[in-house]
């Protein structure tokens, strides 16, 4: 059976560990970066539709 004394230690090991905290932080990295990729795609998207529409006219 697992003491106190030990269960305490691998309690204050795990509130320790950064693994966690790291992982959260790539995760908002990822999600900054889609965030970006999607309104840049939307920014181009309109662009390019205006430029078609203005050569489609201009036929």
């Amino acid at each position: 059976m697992v003491s106190m004394t030990a269960f305490i230690a691998g309690i204050k090991e795990r509130l320790a560990s950064e693994k966690g905290a790291t992982m959260v932080e790539y995760g908002l990295m990822v999600a900054l970066i889609a965030v970006i990729v999607a309104v840049g795609a939307a920014a181009l998207g309109i662009g390019i539709n205006d430029l078609f529409v203005a050569v489609n006219t201009s036929l």
